[in-house]
């Protein structure tokens, strides 16, 4: 019979499902996230609880067979959020685990491929947020950027800006998925706000920004302008560059 094992979302639920699935020797099972699982009559159920050192288990032994590269992989596939992602993973995994070498890099493996596709993609997505994230100061002195990236990358660029941005507090928040880091000079933390019914992300409000800021703001759109030469203008190589997605967080893409 089919085993349904239902998570709790994050990357240790999800090893957690794999070391229970090992454990128990399931051969059937399909690993679903709480939010996306609908009950059935056709399959046994079973609620995982999130277990670090089960997580920790399996992760070492993974470790054990693949390079970091690949290793690498198998979590940025896990952050795409794909609705099929955890077993194509876990298909990976087993695939991984029953050969006596290296085989995460074997692309002629059909979920080793679809790994290798999910995660360069979510690196596309990253280096992204990377060059487009824009922080705005706020009057608790705080620089705060908005981002709806298509994939879960916060927990991937937090070391980036953590070096890049040492000496100040900031916070970048995903509206999409409801959650945030913050850096407060010493180390990121999560965070998850409740935004005002009238706050509007695309704006730079004066009751939220500094004067400071707001001023800084206009200034970077008039260099913006002054910069821009109309005559070689390409909208569509530009958008290829910058996808037009991004733009309503682009301060230099908003108008007077």
């Amino acid at each position: 019979m089919n085993t349904i094992l239902i998570y709790d979302g994050t990357f240790d639920g999800f090893l957690t499902c794999v070391f229970v699935s090992f454990d128990q020797k399931l051969k059937d099972v399909n690993i679903v996230r709480e939010q996306f699982f609908q009950d059935t009559f056709f399959a046994k159920k079973e609620t995982v609880i999130t277990q670090k050192a089960k997580a920790d288990r399996v992760w070492v032994g993974l470790k054990k067979k693949i390079k970091p590269m690949e290793l690498s992989r198998l979590y940025y596939a896990f952050l795409s959020e794909s609705i099929t992602v955890e077993n194509t993973l876990f298909k990976a995994i087993q695939y991984i685990f029953k050969s006596d070498v290296n085989v995460a890099s074997n692309f002629a493996n059909t979920h080793i491929l679809e790994i290798s596709k999910l995660s360069k993609s979510v690196g596309r997505e990253k280096h992204r947020m990377e060059a487009f994230v824009r922080f705005k100061l706020t009057k608790d002195n705080i620089y705060f950027a908005n981002i709806e990236p298509d994939f879960n990358v916060l927990p991937l660029i937090s070391k980036h800006f953590k070096n890049r941005y040492a000496d100040q507090k900031w916070m970048i928040y995903d509206l999409k998925r409801n959650y945030g880091i913050y850096y407060n000079l010493e180390k990121v933390d999560i965070v998850t706000l409740e935004f005002d019914a009238k706050y509007n992300p695309t704006h730079t409000s004066k009751d939220i920004f500094c004067e400071q800021e707001l001023e800084f703001q206009q200034l970077w759109k008039d260099y913006f302008k002054s910069t821009n030469i109309v005559s070689r203008k390409n909208l569509k190589l530009h958008k290829q560059h910058v996808p037009k997605r991004y733009w309503k967080y682009l301060s230099e893409k908003q108008p007077n």
